[in-house]
């Protein structure tokens, strides 16, 4: 059996793709018991993020593992399989051990160093075995992949690297500005109450906002949160719980609103938050024009408002067509009389802003073709350094080149509302970057101003962990993989100790109690240390790369039960199948 990774991040695929596939708690749960009910797989973990989608099997076989796994995700997320296939990655046995540590550490995450992702796997790992889908495999790998997490946020500086991706996307929020001076005073509306909400709320808390509402559909839960808000050490921030049919009415009090729940469907869509900004302001919320694609960023423009457009000066264009060349605005009747070319500088010297640009336009343009022709035409140099010359000699300098007037651009309107959804699938409409005074971050921004963000120097040294702790777990299986075949030699050997002690027995009837226990004990001593070095020297061997044979070649050189060595697999596989979450 063998480690099969097959999945999805922010790093193969893009996030409306990775918003299409999220999964549900359900779909987890449905998942996870269609794989281990499939033939190749014989465990199976699902890894589901904000930002990723894993699914971690033991399998008998490579490709046939890889085709059922892809489609499991394929029909369990909703996404075709053609169309979830190209951005779907795969990894195998030591690399996907690999893979997971490197995620565990947060080297894989959005932003490197963040913590959060080691919650995640426990409660992965955890959820794997309440369903006794994790076996011994899983089992280890998961627990050991904490472990590496842990060191590595102990033993380096990957903290500085990265943080949570909640302070991650204040940052964005604030602008450059430091988050406890943007976050002071301000108003705080947090929708959800699970671990990303939680954290949510607690960050805005420590930023010393001045009041945090919690939503949630499950009102129990908002209120535990608010409560614990209004309780912990350090804070002194009132909070409050509220139901979800309150987040409208909220909203329009609010500075900040943070979502993060399992909603599939919008939780807050661009018209509720315009309406939310028009009953603050009091005025109508506009869009800002820009091009509905979808795609966000964290710091889109505002609109311009109607009194900023008036502020513009307006200069009426000459007509499009003067001259005799088509499109030109200038008289070149009068340009040629002087011996200057349309593109040269006589043409344009004392013209005014409005119409200077639009002669740029035109010869950037339609001119483009006489352009390149003059530059290529000897003749056309020539005329032009006699005309240049000729200009020198009668005006005495080379005519001023003249720069366009500045445009005049609208200020910018301050945000008076700004929003952070965590979640996957989103859970504001992308619509709203396009509000007039609202600043949206959503996980595609984030992941846009991640990929610009400096590593840190201890990113190296985590690496080197991860290094070293794949070997090390490689090193450990490969160990335990021939485990069951020592376990049945020394059973072999059992086995003939009694047998010879029976035939004692029967040969010796009258040997008592004394003397048959240390007969018997001193055969099986004799028994032990025969076994014991090649059993140690055999462990020892299959641990290192291609020594999976070994364990073959014990079997084959004692005649070993191939039954027996598979039975004591099977024991110690429902053992650490059937164990609960630690």
């Amino acid at each position: 059996m063998s480690l099969l990774v097959v999945g999805l991040s922010h790093r193969s695929a893009p996030v409306s793709v990775l918003e299409r596939a999220a999964l549900g708690a359900d779909a987890q749960i449905k998942l996870l018991q269609d794989t281990v009910a499939a033939e190749p797989a014989a465990e199976a973990a699902v890894l589901a993020t904000c930002n990723r989608i894993e699914l971690y099997a033991d399998v008998d076989k490579f490709h046939a593992g890889v085709a059922e796994l892809s489609t499991l995700l394929a029909q369990h997320s909703g996404v075709g399989l053609d169309e979830l296939t190209p951005y779907l990655y795969v990894h195998y046995e030591d690399r996907a051990v690999h893979h997971l540590f490197s995620v565990a550490c947060g080297l894989d995450s959005m932003v490197v160093g963040e913590g959060q992702i080691l919650g995640q796997i426990k409660d992965s790992l955890a959820k794997a075995q309440e369903l006794h889908s994790a076996g011994r495999l899983l089992n280890d790998l998961f627990q050991q992949a904490l472990r590496v997490g842990k060191r590595a946020h102990s033993e380096t500086g990957i903290d500085r690297a990265g943080q949570s991706l909640v302070t991650f996307g204040l940052e964005q929020l604030a602008a450059g500005t430091d988050v406890t001076a943007w976050a002071r005073g301000k108003k705080a509306l947090v929708i959800g109450a699970g671990s990303m909400s939680s954290l949510a709320a607690a960050t805005l808390a420590r930023a010393g906002v001045a009041e945090i509402v919690v939503a949630n559909r499950t009102y129990d839960r908002a209120e535990r949160l608010a409560q614990i808000l209004t309780e912990a050490d350090g804070t002194d921030v009132p909070a409050r719980a509220v139901p979800m049919e309150s987040v409208p009415v909220e909203l329009t009090r609010a500075d900040v609103a943070v979502s993060c729940t399992g909603a599939t469907g919008l939780v807050l869509t661009a018209e509720e938050v315009a309406a939310a900004v028009e009953g603050r302001t009091g005025q109508p919320v506009a869009f800002d024009g820009a091009e509905g694609s979808g795609r966000t960023t964290a710091k889109a423009p505002a609109a311009r408002t109607a009194a900023d457009s008036a502020d513009v000066r307006q200069t009426p264009l000459p007509p499009t067509s003067v001259g005799t060349d088509e499109n030109c605005p200038l008289d070149l009747t009068a340009a040629v009389q002087g011996g200057f070319s349309v593109l040269g500088e006589a043409a344009v010297a004392g013209m005014d802003a409005a119409t200077l640009e639009q002669h740029a336009a035109w010869a950037a343009g339609s001119a483009v073709d006489r352009r390149e022709a003059a530059r290529r035409s000897p003749e056309a140099d020539a005329e032009l350094i006699t005309a240049l010359a000729a200009t020198v000699a009668t005006v005495g300098r080379i005519p001023e080149r003249r720069k366009p007037e500045p445009v005049a651009e609208a200020p910018r309107l301050a945000p008076v509302l700004s929003l952070l959804d965590l979640a996957m699938p989103r859970d504001i409409d992308a619509a709203v970057h396009r509000l007039a005074g609202v600043r949206l971050v959503d996980i595609e921004s984030l992941a846009e101003a991640s990929a610009d963000a400096p590593m840190a120097a201890d990113v190296d040294q985590v690496r080197r962990i991860v290094s070293d702790e794949v070997a090390a777990f490689g090193a450990a299986l490969r160990a335990a993989h021939i485990t069951p075949t020592v376990v049945a030699l020394r059973a072999m050997a059992a086995d003939v100790v009694a047998n010879e002690i029976a035939r004692l027995e029967g040969r010796l009837p009258g040997l008592d109690d004394k003397h048959r226990s240390e007969i018997t004990q001193t055969v099986r001593r004799v028994v032990d240390k025969l076994l014991h070095a090649p059993t140690v020297r055999v462990k020892q061997l299959a641990a290192e790369p291609g020594g999976a044979g070994y364990a073959d070649a014990l079997r084959t050189l004692f005649d070993l039960d191939q039954e027996t060595v598979a039975s004591v697999s099977r024991a110690e596989d429902s053992t650490e199948k059937n164990r609960g979450p630690r």
